[in-house]
């Protein structure tokens, strides 16, 4: 498969702090990706170098097979950038600064009207197409941002907080039409809404203190991170009897009750326990109501993956 992004040995220092250190990813044509790290962790300077924002200091990146340094124009024309604040001028409409976008992105002026039309309908601006940029709210800029991103259908968008001060029901939509790009764009997201990751991309690179600590879907991070097992119970019967018949069962590490006949129990070495279990509730006379395996959250997996880090790092 093309490779859209290649990123080797990517190092940048602000004078003597160095917020990114020896990155080294791809990401394939048509791929949507998830860019995630706690705040401080390096991902919006990684994002600026790959849009040409900002020079790295050491290390290279490839956009669309151009250097990010050497091939800086070829580059800009390969992506469409929402950074995390979008910049806008104040006294142009949304139309008058889609147009601007359009002619800055090269689009042919024969086309420029039915381009601006489609990232209109597209980020549902429609309503606001005649009104000044610095009339808007937040989530209207938000969409300006993204839609002056699509213009020109680039084979890239690097999106930086995306659906931040959307409504839910604006977020649904702009979540659905970044599943749409799929296939046509690659898209790398970086978000704070680690749910929004979970249903949106289709891998997930998670960065700490400038190095990433992981790179993988996100069922295989929840198995891999994810010490044990967790299996969700639903048992009608005495919840103190129950609960401590399951802690007496060999291979369980730990049961919570969760109320009204649920109980998580967790085990040790990545075992499956659900036919010992089941007999054990079964021999007991109670009733077994559900069963099932339930994996780890993203939220709980880059917790384990961020913090697992630190010790290491103070050290």
């Amino acid at each position: 498969m093309e490779t859209m992004i290649e990123v080797q040995d990517l190092t940048k220092y602000y004078g003597a702090t160095c917020a990114v250190h020896r990155l080294n990813f791809e990401v394939a044509a048509g791929e949507i990706v998830g860019f995630l790290g706690p705040n401080g962790a390096g991902k919006t300077t990684t994002l600026k170098i790959m849009a040409g924002y900002l020079p790295p200091t050491s290390g290279m990146v490839r956009i669309n097979g151009y250097d990010c340094v050497a091939q800086s124009l070829e580059v800009r024309s390969s992506l469409g950038y929402l950074p995390e604040n979008v910049a806008i001028y104040p006294d142009l409409t949304v139309t008058q600064f889609l147009r601007f976008a359009a002619r800055a992105k090269g689009v042919e002026a024969k086309a420029e009207k039915a381009e601006i039309d489609r990232v209109m309908a597209d980020c549902g601006l429609e309503e606001v197409r005649n009104t000044l940029t610095a009339s808007l709210s937040k989530g209207f800029r938000q969409r300006l941002g993204l839609a002056q991103a699509l213009l020109k259908l680039p084979p890239l968008l690097i999106l930086d907080e995306p659906t931040i001060g959307l409504d839910p029901s604006q977020i649904v939509e702009i979540r659905q039409l970044i599943k749409d790009l799929a296939g046509d764009h690659t898209v790398m997201l970086s978000t704070h809404i680690l749910p929004e990751v979970s249903q949106i991309c289709q891998r997930v690179i998670i960065i700490n203190r400038g190095q990433i600590v992981a790179s993988d879907t996100v069922e295989n991070l929840s198995r891999q991170v994810g010490r044990g097992g967790r299996i969700l119970m639903l048992v009608k019967g005495p919840e103190d009897q129950v609960a401590a018949a399951l802690r007496t069962a060999p291979g369980v590490a730990q049961v919570s009750g969760q109320g009204e006949g649920k109980f998580l129990v967790e085990t040790g070495n990545g075992l499956d326990l659900r036919p010992q279990l089941a007999r054990l509730v079964v021999e007991k006379g109670w009733d077994l109501l559900e069963l099932k395996s339930q994996e780890f959250t993203l939220e709980e997996v880059f917790l384990d993956l961020v913090t697992e880090e630190e010790p290491e790092e103070e050290s």
